[in-house]
């Protein structure tokens, strides 16, 4: 590499330092945190099965890996055709299982939170629907690195395709809470959530930097909860309990947590997290079941078309337009939400140096699928 080369790789690296750790993650370590997520849903997939108690058939792991496999592979042929270049998948049998990793994730977790007894096509159609979408329902979210706007998907794939299916598929539900612990009792009831809970919390502070949005979502969750509560008149315990159950709890550290399809900022995270507990509020009043889902679809939904219209209009030559209310008498109370937004933005873990950097990919191939 010629000294020229060298210094546009510091540049590179300077400016990515500078980055907060939500939105490194595309740049750094994106592959550690894929690696992570896919071997912890792993084992808890063969553990469930094997030992936990787990009510799908032992098949269904393996059909919505299938389809999820199929799909992205598919998907990436006909989007390299497309785009005149070579598949990411193209290379050495590491190459084709790093560029799986998603995949790999969207598909145990769809098969894996569905139950649809003996019937299979339900979680095919489910996997392969997921991992489509971020192929078909796409934003875009600014120029890359070489100047080119690049876009990213904007729902969360999993969570998307268990929506569809629940839509369009009566028969279909949730898996049972209770099959996470079933076969378990004592200090492992214990144990298990929280092995999750610290995995969770750990991955979301060190790789997505998701901590202000899962506080705000859960303290969004119990305080709307007691809300329903004094206006139903119903005890107040009982929107709690959903909090203890275990599905619960991996929603809120594998699923609302992707760092592709939730803000990057602090304020974002926030907003973001408090607007998924609302209209999980709303269906809940409504007496929708399996409102948490639809939620969360419903507010990604809009974060993106949000984002297409953000940048449908700075392409169109439009500035953004800022508003300065002048109310001193306000201020105290406006600087409160900043001061706290500051708090996660103070001791972030130091950038990967070097090679990973440069190893993930670039704004051509679009390496932001996860």
């Amino acid at each position: 590499m010629s000294v020229t080369g060298y210094r546009e790789t510091d540049q590179a690296l300077a400016a990515q330092s500078t980055l907060p750790v939500a939105e490194r993650w595309y740049s750094e370590k994106r592959l550690g945190g894929l690696s992570r997520f896919a071997a912890a849903i792993t084992i808890l997939n063969i553990a469930g099965h094997l030992f936990l108690g787990f009510e799908q058939p032992w098949i269904v792991p393996f059909v919505a890996l299938g389809a999820a496999y199929a799909t992205e592979l598919l998907g990436e042929s006909l989007e390299a055709v497309v785009q005149h270049r070579r598949p990411r998948f193209h290379g050495s049998a590491v190459d084709v299982l790093k560029f799986l990793l998603p995949a790999h994730i969207t598909g145990l977790a769809t098969g894996m939170l569905l139950y649809a007894c003996d019937a299979l096509y339900p979680i095919a159609f489910g996997a392969s629907l997921a991992v489509a979408s971020k192929y078909i329902l796409r934003v875009e979210v600014g120029p890359g690195r070489d100047g080119r706007w690049s876009s990213r998907h904007m729902l969360n794939p999993s969570n998307f395709g268990i929506t569809v299916v629940l839509l369009l598929f009566p028969t279909v539900g949730i898996a049972p809470p209770y099959q996470f612990t079933e076969n378990t009792s004592g200090l492992v009831d214990w144990l298990l959530p929280l092995i999750i809970i610290g995995s969770g919390s750990y991955l979301n502070y060190r790789a997505t930097g998701r901590i202000p949005l899962i506080l705000s979502w859960v303290a969004a969750f119990a305080l709307l909860a007691l809300a329903r509560s004094a206006i139903n008149g119903t005890p107040w315990n009982a929107g709690l309990m959903p909090m203890t159950g275990f599905a619960f709890i991996l929603f809120t550290f594998y699923m609302i947590t992707d760092p592709a399809t939730s803000p990057a900022s602090t304020r974002g995270q926030i907003a973001f997290g408090c607007a998924v507990a609302l209209g999980y509020s709303v269906f809940m009043q409504l007496h929708v079941v399996f409102g948490m889902f639809y939620a969360l679809t419903i507010a990604s939904a809009v974060r993106g078309l949000s984002l297409y219209t953000q940048h449908r209009l700075l392409r169109a030559g439009f500035s953004p337009i800022r508003v300065d209310w002048n109310f001193p008498q306000l201020a105290r109370v406006g600087a409160l939400p900043r001061r706290l937004a500051t708090l996660f933005d103070r001791h972030r873990p130091p950038p990967i140096a070097g090679a990973e950097n440069l190893a993930l990919g670039s704004a051509h191939h679009r390496s932001d699928r996860g």
